[in-house]
């Protein structure tokens, strides 16, 4: 559904993105990561037909959003972080509004906004002016206008930030049904546990450039390496710890609790189990601690800042 190679956007002799390539296919969430400034909102408006690439191409449900720009329009659902509502229109009008600019039909109009406004429960200000809207009203009004005219493909920059955790669940799962319904969905936020939670697939952008992507899993085995354990026992570790330290790698541990690392704990847990009742030593639990999106992140985006860093003390310039 979304197809970039070798994106570029240059604003005079700034490069916002460079050589960006995407393979997005239908149903799939995309999570679009990277500090402010990356280039993720300039990548978006090129893949939804506002901003025309300086070189590389790109392709929305096989249209080319430079050749067929007023096609991609119409199959793709866009909010942004700056909406730019309309303050004076009521919450319906507006809605109206933007469905006839996609040329949809008066009745069909009415029908998915009311749809979409109580999905959102936005229906009892329908009739209120939009610049009366609280500001997690207005976002959740903007979302509703991208899902108005039923795009197989969605742009969402920050869907969340101004919302309640009541509204922003309702958006959440509001995506996850779309994702069922196999609409293809790119999302940038701040928020890691919400991408995480969301997304197949992420990408951690900076500079203009991608920088890391795969799976959240792909990318906490490569960046964060063998899954990490923690043993506790009912007394102290005694003589395990070193035990341990022949076979695993032992991260840290305590009185009567270890952590180690392991490359194949589905072999090597069950064999320690067995040793430790063989011994009659009393576990309380053995389990893998979760390793968080944010870790990954930051470990990501700190060795390219240490790459850049390095980059500049031998004279080189980074990212050209």
């Amino acid at each position: 559904m979304i197809e970039a190679v070798n994106l570029t956007k240059e604003f005079g002799e700034f490069t916002a993105v460079r050589d960006v390539g995407l393979q997005v296919p239908e149903g799939e969430v995309l999570a679009l990561l990277g500090p402010n400034g990356a280039g993720k909102t300039t990548t978006v408006r090129m893949l939804g037909s506002i901003l025309t690439p300086t070189r590389g191409w790109a392709k929305i449900a096989g249209f080319d959003t430079v050749k067929d720009a007023q096609a991609v329009r119409q199959v793709i659902g866009l909010l942004t972080e700056f909406p730019g509502l309309y303050m004076r229109m009521k919450g319906l009008d507006y809605l109206r509004f933007f469905g006839e600019l996609q040329g949809m039909p008066g009745d069909i109009i009415r029908r998915r906004s009311e749809q979409l406004l109580k999905r959102f429960e936005l229906w009892e200000a329908h009739d209120k002016q939009v610049g009366k809207y609280s500001k997690g009203m207005k976002q959740k009004l903007t979302l509703v206008r991208a899902m108005l005219h039923d795009p197989y493909v969605l742009f969402l920059d920050e869907p969340t930030s101004a919302m309640d955790p009541h509204s922003a669940k309702l958006v959440r799962d509001a995506i996850v049904e779309l994702r069922r319904e196999q609409r293809t969905i790119v999302l940038c936020t701040h928020n890691l546990a919400e991408a995480e939670q969301l997304a197949d697939r992420i990408a951690i952008v900076r500079r203009g450039q991608i920088i890391a992507q795969g799976t959240p899993v792909e990318l906490k085995k490569q960046l964060l390496g063998d899954p990490l354990m923690e043993l506790r026992l009912a007394g102290p570790m005694n003589g395990l710890v070193n035990y341990l330290r022949d076979k695993v790698e032992v991260v840290t541990h305590g009185e009567d609790w270890v952590r180690y690392t392991v490359p194949d704990p589905l072999h090597f847990n069950p064999a320690l189990l067995s040793e430790l009742a063989r011994q009659s030593t009393p576990v309380v639990t053995l389990s893998e601690i979760p390793r968080s999106l944010e870790e990954v992140y930051l470990q990501i985006v700190e060795s390219d800042q240490k790459l850049e860093d390095a980059l500049k003390e031998t004279g080189e310039k980074p990212f050209e």
